[in-house]
C-alpha cells in the first residue's frame, strides 16, 4: 500500500512538542493519571492495582465493552471493538472497500477518512458545507452512484464544528440504507453537545448495516491512553474487522483498557468539565471576533471542541500560521492542512491554555495586519 504522507500530523510532529502556545488542539485538556485516579471507586482501584501486563483479549477488556455500551442505546458489549481510533479507520476501510468502489466523504476531514480509500484504489467525492457553512443531506444525496459504496459522515465535525439535526442524521441512514451503502460514522466528539438535546444518536444503532466511531481521546480528555472502538452490529462485518485486527495491534494496552474503565464509569464528571472549558473559550472567541470583524468571522459551533475561524482581509491560512510559529510561537493548524481551500484556521476549543494563544494571535493581528 502507498499512501500519501498525513499533512495535519506531520506537522504536529514538527511543532507540537517544542511550541508553547497552542490555538488548534483537537482534544479537551488531557487529564493527570492522579486526576483519574482519584475518580476511581474501589472496585476500579483493585482492577489498577492487581493488573497484570500480558496480553489482552483481542476485541477488548469485557468489562470495557459493558462500559462503552452503557453510553449507548440499544448497544450490546458483543457489538464494540476496541482499537485505536486511527486503527479503527484503518480496519473498517481495508476490511470493507475495494479498488474502484465509491465513497463519499464529508469535506474537509481528519485526512485518514479519505486518504486510505484512495490508497486502496477507491474513487472520492468530498460532501461539502453550503455557502452558510450548513451540511444539507440533498447536497451528499446528489453524490451518490451506483458504485457508492461507503458514505463517511463526522458530526460533531471537526475541524468547522458543524452539526446537524437528528432528523437529518436519521435522513442519512435512511438513504444509505435504501442505496445498499455502508455508513461509516465518526462520532469522536460525541457527548460534547451544548445542549443535551443536540446529541445526535449513534449510527450504529440505527441500523445493522452502520458503523460507529468513537474513543477517549476527545471527548473524554485522554488521548493518550490511544483506546477507541467501533461499533457494528453486523456479526459477519464485526468478524472482518477483528480478523484484520490481527494484523494492526492485535490487542490493546492493559493498563490504557482499566484506565478508560475508570474515566468512564465517571463519565458525567468528565465531560462536565470538558463542556465548561469549552463555553469558556467560545465567549472569548465571540469577544475577539467583535473586536476584529474586519478579519475574522465564523459560525459558531453547537458542540465538539473544535472550530474554524474564517479569515477575511486577504488573509492566507499557510502565510499567518507561519507567521505565528515564528513571531508569537504560536502552533496554528490552518485550512491547507485539510486539503480545504478557504482561508481559516482551526480553533481548538478544550484546553486551558487557549487564551493565551488567542491572545497572541491579536497581538499578530494588530501588530502586523492593522498597522
Amino acid at each position: 500500500m502507498r499512501i500519501s504522507p498525513f499533512l495535519l500530523e506531520r506537522h504536529f510532529a514538527k511543532y507540537e512538542f517544542d511550541i508553547p502556545f497552542q490555538l488548534s488542539c483537537s482534544d479537551c485538556e488531557p487529564l493527570a493519571l492522579a486526576e483519574l485516579l482519584e475518580m476511581a471507586s474501589t472496585e476500579s482501584i483493585g482492577l489498577w492495582q492487581n493488573l497484570k501486563l500480558s496480553y489482552t483479549e483481542s476485541q477488548g477488556n469485557t468489562l470495557l465493552r459493558e462500559e462503552i455500551s452503557q453510553t449507548y442505546d440499544g448497544i450490546k458489549p458483543e457489538e464494540i471493538i476496541v482499537c485505536a481510533p486511527e486503527e479503527g479507520i484503518f480496519l473498517v476501510m481495508n476490511s470493507l472497500l475495494s479498488s474502484g468502489d465509491h465513497l463519499i466523504v464529508i469535506s474537509p476531514a481528519y485526512q485518514s477518512l479519505s486518504e486510505i480509500a484512495l490508497s486502496i484504489g477507491c474513487q472520492v467525492s468530498h460532501w461539502k458545507a453550503d455557502l452558510d457553512g450548513q451540511y444539507r443531506v440533498k447536497s451528499m444525496e446528489s453524490l451518490i452512484t451506483s458504485k457508492t459504496r461507503m458514505v463517511v459522515i463526522n458530526f460533531p465535525h471537526n475541524p468547522t464544528g458543524a452539526l446537524i439535526s437528528r432528523a437529518e442524521f436519521i435522513e442519512i441512514t435512511q438513504l444509505c440504507t435504501l442505496n445498499g451503502i455502508l455508513l461509516f460514522s465518526d462520532e469522536m466528539y460525541r457527548g460534547l453537545e451544548q445542549d443535551i438535546s443536540y446529541q445526535l444518536p449513534c449510527a450504529a444503532a440505527l441500523s445493522p448495516g452502520n458503523i460507529s466511531l468513537s474513543g477517549m481521546s476527545k471527548s473524554f480528555a485522554l488521548p493518550g491512553l490511544r483506546i477507541g472502538w467501533l461499533v457494528c452490529r453486523n456479526p459477519g462485518v464485526r468478524e472482518e474487522l477483528i480478523q484484520m485486527k490481527d494484523y494492526t495491534t492485535i490487542c490493546a494496552s492493559a493498563p490504557s483498557e482499566i484506565l478508560a474503565i475508570i474515566a468512564l464509569k465517571n463519565r458525567d464528571r468528565i465531560l462536565k468539565r470538558n463542556l465548561q472549558i469549552i463555553k469558556k473559550n467560545i465567549i472569548m472567541v465571540n469577544e475577539f471576533i467583535d473586536r476584529n470583524t474586519d478579519c475574522v468571522y465564523w459560525n459558531e459551533p453547537k458542540a465538539g471542541s473544535v472550530a474554524l475561524l474564517n479569515l477575511l482581509n486577504g488573509l492566507s491560512s499557510e502565510e499567518l500560521c507561519k507567521d505565528l510559529l515564528e513571531k508569537q510561537k504560536v502552533l496554528a493548524i490552518g485550512s491547507h492542512l485539510f486539503r480545504f481551500h478557504e482561508p481559516a484556521i482551526r480553533l481548538g476549543l478544550g484546553r486551558i491554555g487557549f487564551e493565551q494563544a488567542l491572545k497572541k494571535l491579536e497581538d499578530y493581528l494588530f501588530s502586523v495586519v492593522k498597522s
